[in-house]
């Protein structure tokens, strides 16, 4: 399949799918936790990019990655940079934040073969990744080298996320989806 035999379908599908490299996937579903995280974590950096040059997406805007010919849907993704305000209004470039909220049936895709997609994206400084059946976050940061850190941040722990100089309490990111006594 063609890029543009996806778009085509894209627009008609009553489900989104992933383009990977002329095959097509069709996203496996979320439940409560997932979607309650994304949202806890959606509303933070929407207050954090507001009157910024920087937009914040949620889940169905996607990421092209030209160099591997992928179109994925993460979870979160939040862009700064001009270009993806010119191109169009389905999909974006140029990420420096993706976030991914770990499903059982998707993780160790995300943490493989899609994360080694996504260090594609000369844009990206973190990549995140949640754990929805404990209390977990783990992100991946691009150094000055170029090389990629990982910051595992468990419990009362403040996530640092550099690329929008923030930093997120564990348990507003997981506010009501794991109780005080998890943390």
């Amino acid at each position: 399949m063609t890029p543009e035999e996806y778009f085509a379908g894209e627009e008609i599908s009553p489900i989104r799918r992933e383009y990977i490299r002329g095959e097509v996937y069709a996203m496996s579903g979320s439940n409560s936790y997932h979607n309650m995280i994304a949202l806890n974590l959606a509303t933070i950096l929407r207050k954090q990019v507001r009157g910024t040059e920087c937009y914040a997406f949620v889940k169905d805007i996607k990421v092209r990655i030209e160099t591997v010919d992928v179109f994925y849907y993460p979870d979160l993704t939040v862009t700064c940079d001009p270009r993806d305000r010119q191109l169009t209004d389905s999909f974006i470039q140029y990420p420096c934040l993706i976030v991914e909220v770990l499903s059982p049936s998707t993780e160790a895709f995300d943490r493989g073969d899609k994360f080694a997609d996504y260090r594609e994206i000369e844009s990206l400084k973190e990549y995140l990744v949640i754990s929805q059946t404990r209390p977990s976050v783990e992100c991946f940061r691009r150094n000055e080298r170029g090389r990629w850190e990982l910051y595992s941040y468990q419990g009362k722990e403040q996530v640092q996320l550099s690329s929008l100089n923030l930093q997120v309490d564990m348990a507003t990111l997981y506010e009501d989806v794991w109780s005080e006594n998890k943390f």
